[in-house]
């Protein structure tokens, strides 16, 4: 379980290909606090520490983690957010989150907020999915690759989210355009309520 407060940019600097899956190297300033089989949230994605050296560390991804997800469009080179699992003993500071990536966004529009920025993001959405709690409302949680944001102005099928100078320089957002791909994962609390609504 991860809180969506993103420790740093990790740079991937190698992909290898084998059968369906991708083995994804990346290199951050914590890698040798890693060991093998650690949890650690890649633009919200959890993945497994497969392998390390002295400076990097590798994770695999399956063809479904792919497909549902943006890690299939990056390329050696390119940042991605990381968080490592989030421990009990601490505070909360973002909201809970699973590593679980519910579906890709696209990015509409940015704006300029005088210093800050306002990211609105456009995601397939149909009756099913939102019986099933795949939305967003106005003030809840939402997660954007593994930036744990509060939601504004929701529609159907859109959302926006406030950035600050903070999160916009030591995240990806800072590389977002319009145009981008981002990894969302909805709230698990509104998944359930909507899950417990359908068996009234």
């Amino acid at each position: 379980m991860f809180s969506g407060i993103v420790e740093e940019c990790a740079t991937l600097v190698a992909m290898v290909k084998e059968q369906e899956n991708v083995h994804f190297t990346f290199k951050c300033s914590f890698v040798d606090e890693l060991k093998i089989d650690q949890s650690v949230s890649h633009n919200g994605v959890c993945l497994t520490v497969v392998k390390l050296t002295d400076d990097t560390y590798t994770v695999t991804a399956m063809k479904e983690t792919l497909d549902r997800s943006n890690l299939g469009l990056l390329k050696v080179g390119d940042e991605v957010n990381v968080e490592r699992s989030m421990m009990m003993n601490g505070r909360l500071d973002g909201h809970i989150v699973q590593g679980h990536v519910d579906q890709t966004a696209v990015c509409t529009d940015i704006q300029d907020a005088d210093g800050s920025y306002y990211f609105t993001f456009k995601y397939k959405s149909d009756a099913d999915m939102a019986k099933r709690g795949y939305i967003t409302v106005d003030k809840g949680s939402v997660t954007v690759n593994g930036v744990s944001l509060t939601v504004c102005n929701p529609t159907n099928d859109s959302f926006q989210v406030a950035i600050i100078p903070y999160t916009f320089e030591h995240t990806n957002f800072h590389a977002i355009k319009v145009g981008g791909v981002v990894n969302i994962e909805f709230d698990i609390i509104g998944k359930y309520i909507s899950r417990m609504i359908q068996y009234k």
